[in-house]
């Protein structure tokens, strides 16, 4: 045991410093407050239905009507219990303060990654920190992605399994794989994971070019079995999470479009709309941002104050100088001065690699001329490419329309997470280059100056000549000069703001750029030192580790900082009803539905904290429900659809008191009810004509591929006494109790999903079918009898025992592959 701490002492105080570093960076985690994070909070408005019935039970439920009229849970929030990575992921979650353990994991499979590639434990520990802080990493933190979030950090990892694969260590490296790539699942985070993959399948060719060049085709190719077998290994843990993602998915609005009108209006059939995917595009000339973060103005919310250019362009008006700080937020507030200026709808930040690591990379490009070298540059060019989107449509259209899943997928910028990773990688690779003894010292100093000259050249030029490549103005400065005007009532008063607002943007360009030209010299004489072996090298890759974190730490600061952090009680305190919610609480009917239209209702949760809402956020709602959105809520509500829903309540505002107040719907059809007519029709387009303007309580239509569940000769006469009730509500277990003369047709006002939803009469299975686009329905028999709609998803039963036999698999294969390195350690 003693020469087992003594081999790995300095592994165990690199991990170490990297907790205490993570606890000093959020340290008013340890005084108990917690990051507020909008998208963690519309995630617990989200789930305040399933985490109350898991409260209750033991257990979550597998569905939940908080939003959109329903939806399954497992999309929110759900357990699997079988997966091993859960208790993984518990572990880390319970043992380390959120955020502390999403940017700790950064940092171990970075550092994991840089040891398998066997680079020197400190300097691995540089280059762990300069993938971890990336500022885009914390970004994402400060927002709430935190699947994201968990899904980059194992990026790293995952590369080091397939690297030590591909080198020949078979075994351990298919083990991290697996069990990296089952973590890197788990984050649920499938854009991020396609574009690991596609980064993955260009290492691939070109390991196996020269598998065939070097006629070593045997030995990769028993790389590429042990990589397959853990990939379905990782695929195979994870089974349960990805059949039920896969078989939500092609009903979502990624999945094929179900009217013919929306394909001839130019809408794709599968896949998202194009124009959507593409929001998020990166500027072509914005990746300067890699190398000078405030480039491009920053993030949109950037403060100005009252010594900014537009700030004593205020003051110079006559504003009192005590009013001008106020003004400058307001004109901000309202959209009319933000210091970005790229072609993103809003940031919040850039992409910020690092100045010293833009100059290794540069110097990796010159020096390096092993083959990993040009898997970084050709994926790394690729996820610049692609992050353009509509700015290069060339290359994206061809992925976009082409490439399998490609078009599932929104804001493209993100694919630049894979420069991020690269980017560092062939940095620290250069630096251990520069060390390796291949190279003489006059070509080392040589290169060395060439990437000097190209970093520091292109500083120089933001410095000195910031307007000769740069413009300043957004693309829609007109509007935003026209928008001032119309503010502050004076066009020439307008123009002075506009301009004072481009002498800020080149403020900010000019500081940063100044900024990044210190750490270039300091990386430069850095480098100048490990070439002239002055400094003692360990020292040197200190010192790297050092610089580089300062580097980082202090423009992610800018972003996730001690002011992001709040009170536990304040963060509990978030959603607080109001006097309308009350109200409505007070209603002890089962399942009723209420449409908010005080927020943004269709990409807000909020309401979902309190009600069950026909509204609601989700990145992937069902398609046939964002097709009635469409064409039912667009124009005007249709006031049908919401009976048909049982909408009993809508909140508006109040102006005139400014409040809201209550719109009781008493022709909501209620949770189920008998009708009398069916009207058949033969298409999605005609089922929703079909909604557009009818008498729910009276008719349903139905498409005709679900005539043999029906048998007209018995439910063709109406019986008037017929009755059916709510009597039991459990979100994914709802239990009615009718009473009918003769069979009857009924319509249910909940969302039609048959990936798991079974009807049972007295304890018997019966077919149900989908009414009204959206809605259930179903044949009953006469009588007095107990109806049961029980959500019982194959997909994830069966999935969680495929879960169970590959964790175990999992959990012996690592155990193998740490006994067999273990034994050959001892020999």
């Amino acid at each position: 045991m003693s020469n087992w701490f003594k081999r790995n002492g300095i592994h165990l105080a690199i991990i170490a410093l990297f907790i205490v570093l993570c606890f000093i960076y959020f340290s008013p985690a340890l005084q108990g407050k917690v990051l507020y994070q909008s998208d963690v909070m519309q995630a617990k408005a989200m789930q305040s239905e399933i985490m109350k019935y898991k409260a209750e039970d033991g257990k979550a439920p597998l569905w939940t009507n908080s939003m959109f009229g329903g939806m399954p849970a497992y999309q929110i929030w759900a357990q699997f219990p079988k997966n091993l990575t859960s208790y993984v992921v518990s572990f880390f979650s319970a043992v380390f303060p959120n955020p502390v353990y999403n940017v700790l994991l950064y940092l171990l499979g970075g550092y994991l990654m840089f040891i398998a590639l066997r680079v020197k434990p400190l300097l691995a520990a540089a280059g762990a920190i300069a993938i971890a802080f990336s500022s885009y990493n914390f970004i994402i933190i400060e927002a709430g992605h935190t699947n994201k979030a968990f899904a980059i950090a194992f990026f790293a990892p995952i590369v080091a399994g397939v690297l030590m694969t591909l080198r020949g260590r078979y075994l351990w490296g298919s083990v991290i794989t697996a069990f990296s790539l089952a973590m890197e699942i788990r984050a649920n985070h499938i854009q991020m994971t396609y574009y690991l993959f596609l980064a993955l399948l260009i290492l691939a060719g070109i390991e196996l070019y020269h598998a065939y060049k070097n006629k070593t085709l045997p030995a990769f190719g028993k790389s590429i079995g042990y990589l397959a077998g853990a990939v379905i290994l990782a695929v195979a843990v994870n089974a349960s999470m990805l059949w039920v993602t896969y078989e939500y998915g092609q009903e979502t609005i990624r999945g094929k479009s179900n009217l013919s009108q929306d394909a001839s209006a130019g809408k794709p059939s599968s896949g998202l709309d194009r124009e959507y995917a593409y929001t998020w595009s990166q500027g072509v000339g914005e990746n300067i941002t890699f190398l000078i973060p405030n480039a491009y103005g920053g993030e949109s919310g950037h403060r100005l104050d009252k010594d900014s250019e537009v700030g004593k362009t205020l003051a110079a008006k006559g504003i009192p100088q005590e009013q001008v700080e106020a003004a400058v937020q307001q004109l901000q507030q309202y959209g009319l001065i933000n210091t970005y200026w790229g072609d993103k709808p809003f940031t919040s930040g850039p992409y910020y690699f690092g100045a010293i690591v833009c100059l290794l990379f540069v110097l990796g490009l010159f020096l390096i001329r092993d083959r990993i070298k040009w898997w970084i540059v050709a994926a790394t060019v690729l996820s610049l490419f692609l992050s353009f989107g509509k700015n290069l449509p060339f290359i994206s259209d061809l992925f976009f329309d082409y490439f399998p899943l490609y078009n599932k997928f929104r804001a493209v910028e993100s694919i630049l997470v894979i420069a991020g990773l690269l980017v560092p990688i062939l940095a620290i690779m250069a630096i251990q280059e520069l060390v390796s003894g291949k190279h003489e010292t006059k070509v080392l100093l040589k290169k060395a100056a060439y990437s000097v000259y190209i970093t520091g050249g292109i500083i120089l030029v933001i410095l000195i000549l910031p307007g000769l490549f740069l413009s300043f103005k957004a693309s829609n400065h007109q509007q935003v000069i026209e928008g001032l005007t119309q503010a502050v009532g004076d066009q020439g008063f307008a123009n002075s703001l506009a301009n004072a607002l481009i002498e800020d943007r080149t403020s900010m360009a000019r500081a940063d750029a100044l900024r990044s030209l210190i750490f270039v010299l300091i990386g430069a004489g850095l480098v100048w030192a490990l070439i002239k072996k002055t400094i003692k090298q360990e020292y040197i890759y200190a010192i790297f580790a050092i610089v580089i974190l300062i580097d980082m730490w202090g423009v992610d600061r800018r972003y996730l900082n001690n002011e992001k952090f709040v009170e536990k009680n304040t963060l509990e305190q978030s959603f607080q009803p109001r006097q309308v919610d009350e109200l409505i609480l007070r209603d002890p009917s089962l399942n009723y539905r209420v449409l908010d239209l005080t927020t943004n209702t269709f990409s807000n949760a909020t309401a979902s904290y309190f009600h069950k809402t026909v509204g609601g956020y989700h990145a992937a709602k069902l398609k046939r429900f964002q097709e009635v959105l469409d064409k039912q809520f667009n124009n005007a509500i249709n006031e049908d659809v919401l009976d048909m829903l049982n909408t009993k309540y809508v909140i508006t505002n109040d102006e005139k008191n400014q409040s809201q107040r209550i719109q009781n719907r008493s022709t909501a059809c209620g949770n189920a009810w008998f009708v009398s007519n069916v009207l058949w029709v033969k298409s999605a387009d005609e089922e929703m004509q079909g909604i557009n303007s009818f008498d729910p309580k009276k008719e349903a239509i139905v498409h005709e591929s679900f005539k043999s569940l029906i048998d007209v000769r018995k439910a063709g006469v109406p019986d008037p006494n017929a009755k059916i009730t709510l009597t039991k509500y459990h979100p994914d277990h709802l239990t009615y109790e009718y009473t009918a003369g003769k069979d009857m047709i009924a319509v249910f006002a909940e969302v039609w999903y048959d990936k798991g939803w079974n009807a049972y009469v007295d304890g018997e299975k019966i077919p149900y079918f989908r009414a009204n686009y959206i809605l259930r329905a179903a044949q009953l028999p006469g009588g007095n009898h107990t109806l049961e709609f029980k959500f019982e998803p194959v997909s994830y039963y069966a999935g969680e025992n495929i879960s169970l036999i590959a964790s175990i698999l999992l959990i012996g294969g690592i155990g193998f592959a740490g006994y067999r390195e273990r034994k050959r350690g001892n020999k």
